[in-house]
């Protein structure tokens, strides 16, 4: 099933999506050479509690921590450590929220000090395909449409996009459908409406697509151990186009919205 938000709805998951956005800020001002990813996990922890939120993804299917800390060819849910950030890595952070039963979900990949010509490439272009997914995500479009525009230019741009691991819906739960694939051709799947809310997350590697994962059951990393690059955002669906959550959506914007349903 997936859900057409209500105003009041979107409102709280609002919310939720500023607390994850500030989280990704905070912590972006602290990444340097010699933190540990553990530090950076109790500074998020600590920031959305006192801004009334969770940590969405602490002891999500047994998950133990409150951020995913994943670095250079780590691709997502890399376990944060006591591991301490090297000039020129990169790592990407995924935070979710959770706030009055609503959810927030999303991620950056940032630079460790100064990084290689090759690692800002490859930061940029999975950036700039992540934007090109959500600008089509726009009202009778199809859902397949996000996915082509990420895929296009992750691969104009010299990369691969992941084809295992997918953006999702979200809401009252961190992960609804639908599924939001970030491959694939275009004009196929359902119907975008207003009032979707889907977190768009391409995961990108300089090398091949192909990704395995590690013994602790959660951390992926590519299979040929090449850079990748995470970003996400989770946007709401409108009349008008896209919103980014947390971000550029101002109260007067979601007024038009109707009672909550669903098809």
């Amino acid at each position: 099933m997936i859900y057409i938000r209500s105003a009041s709805e979107i409102a709280k998951l609002q919310e939720s999506n500023r607390i994850n956005y500030l989280t990704l800020l905070k912590l972006g001002k602290l990444i340097e050479p010699g933190i540990t990813t553990l530090e950076l996990d109790a500074v998020a922890e600590d920031f959305i509690r006192s801004h009334g939120g969770k940590p969405a993804f602490k002891g999500y299917n047994g998950f133990p921590a409150s951020i995913c800390a994943s670095i250079n060819d780590e691709v997502v849910h890399g376990i944060p450590s006591d591991r301490k950030l090297q000039q020129g890595d990169i790592i990407g952070i995924d935070v979710g929220v959770e706030k009055d039963g609503y959810f927030g979900d999303a991620a950056m990949t940032y630079a460790v000090g100064k990084i290689s010509e090759n690692a800002q490439k490859l930061m940029n272009a999975t950036r700039e395909s992540l934007y090109k997914g959500i600008e089509k995500a726009i009202p009778g479009g199809r859902l397949s449409d996000i996915g082509n525009a990420v895929q296009t230019h992750v691969e104009v741009s010299g990369y691969s996009v992941v084809r295992t691991l997918v953006g999702h819906g979200i809401g009252e739960n961190l992960h609804e459908e639908p599924e939001v694939p970030n491959f694939g051709a275009a004009g196929k799947g359902p119907v975008l409406k207003s009032g979707m809310v889907l977190a768009i997350e391409p995961m990108v590697n300089i090398g091949k697509h192909k990704v395995v994962t590690d013994s602790d059951g959660w951390t992926v990393r590519t299979d040929d151990n090449s850079l990748s690059a995470h970003f996400e955002h989770s946007i709401v669906i409108t009349e008008n186009g896209p919103f980014i959550m947390g971000d550029n959506i101002e109260k007067g914007e979601i007024e038009y919205y109707g009672k909550r349903k669903s098809y």
